[in-house]
């Protein structure tokens, strides 16, 4: 049985999630501030981590950097009432895994939580630990890429989206293959975050590997 810890300060939307994972089969746990779900998590096992931003002692960001720093790779789905797309970057790229803004439907967010899960315990058929394109290497185990011997550093979604790229070089790759590999759900409608990493990407990388096919997506050449 999954167990879920939410941290969300407001008591109708804690009573409204609790009753629905449970419903679900989940097992819950309910902390009102981020300091309180940094100790829960240190002391208990859990698979799933919902998040709001606005709590009363620190930002839920500074909480998933707690995390992250730390070397801790629980899932984490932001629920949130800032929907401007520089706050979905911020919270992905600070090392969020989904985020969800309020008010949202419970179908939809169940549907999220059973991909991050599913995700979590996939099985893995023996897979290379490190992936080398002529000059860039790739290691799945440290989650570092070097470019021409150079360590470069990427966010948890950025080495995501170039371990797609190095997976599949010169296949186009179409916006919707991208948000379902990396994100693992279709984005909004209309939502340019795709472009927005490809961008950062492209900067950290350097050169020209990643290249834009008008009107079809993206193409990763290793050669450029």
């Amino acid at each position: 049985m999954n167990r879920i810890l939410i941290v969300e300060d407001n008591p109708r939307i804690t009573d409204f999630l609790e009753t629905g994972l449970q419903a679900h089969g989940f097992t819950t746990a309910i902390v009102k501030s981020g300091r309180a779900a940094i100790e829960m998590s240190d002391s208990q096992y859990f698979d799933l981590l919902l998040l709001d931003l606005g709590l009363p002692d620190i930002d839920g960001l500074a909480v998933i950097r707690e995390l992250r720093g730390r070397g801790e790779y629980l899932p984490v789905i932001v629920l949130t009432a800032r929907d401007g797309v520089e706050d979905t970057v911020t919270a992905l790229e600070g090392g969020a895994d989904d985020y969800i803004t309020k008010p949202f439907r419970f179908e939809e967010l169940l549907a999220r939580i059973r991909v991050q899960l599913r995700n979590q315990y996939l099985p893995k058929i023996k897979e290379e630990t490190k992936l080398r394109i002529n000059n860039i290497t790739l290691d799945m185990i440290t989650r570092q890429i070097w470019v021409e011997g150079s360590l470069v550093n990427l966010t948890n979604r950025e080495f995501i989206l170039a371990e797609v790229f190095l997976r599949h070089p010169m296949q186009v790759m179409s916006r919707e293959q991208l948000l379902d590999r990396v994100w693992g759900y279709d984005y909004a409608p209309g939502s340019n975050i795709v472009d927005v990493y490809i961008k950062n990407l492209r900067k950290k990388l350097g050169g020209d590997y990643i290249e834009t096919v008008r009107g079809m997506g993206y193409r990763f050449q290793p050669d450029k």
